[in-house]
């Protein structure tokens, strides 16, 4: 069964919201997306700044790997939030999220520069957040749109894959 819970946004009342509960869990009762957006992108502190990062920046470090593996965890972050009738439109937005950050990660050094400044699957879990119970009951057509966005983030990582790979064999020929 729904119901409306007081919403507080940074210690300040926000308004109501309808807590969906697919299979007894509501979003804030997810840890499983909550972690992985908090592991990804701001688990960590940089002493004497405000500035927090998370794994994606750092696995974004290994050369050809790291950024297809970060946005591997924002593909499933996506795929788990369609559990929780986030509309359509809503689940676009994350996957342009999460194929900004994939795509631009691919650059090096910048690209992870960019992923801490970024932050796309908090950005995706706070939309989730925002959304969730929005939407009308899951239909065949709104799994082969998510499973659309999903594959095409897929391979807009995987092209930028395979433009770092050639990029760096290039680079390897002309400096050998």
């Amino acid at each position: 069964m729904n119901e409306a819970r007081r919403v507080r946004v940074d210690g300040r009342e926000a308004g109501f919201a309808e807590v969906v509960r697919p299979g007894g869990k509501s979003v804030q009762d997810d840890a499983m997306i909550a972690l992985a957006a908090q592991l990804m992108d701001s688990m960590f502190h940089l002493p004497g700044t405000r500035i927090r990062f998370g794994l994606d920046p750092l696995v974004g470090l290994i050369p050809g790997v790291g950024d297809g593996a970060g946005t591997l965890v924002s593909v499933a972050i996506i795929g788990m939030s369609a559990r929780y009738r986030v509309p359509k439109i809503v689940l676009a937005r994350m996957a342009l999220n999460a194929a900004i950050n994939g795509v631009i990660g691919t650059v090096p050094v910048a690209g992870d520069v960019f992923s801490v400044w970024f932050k796309s699957n908090q950005m995706n879990y706070d939309l989730l957040r925002k959304h969730a119970g929005r939407a009308g009951g899951s239909t065949r057509g709104d799994w082969l749109f998510v499973g659309g966005l999903i594959a095409a983030v897929v391979l807009l990582v995987g092209l930028a894959f395979a433009w770092t790979i050639a990029f760096w064999i290039a680079f390897f020929r002309w400096v050998f």
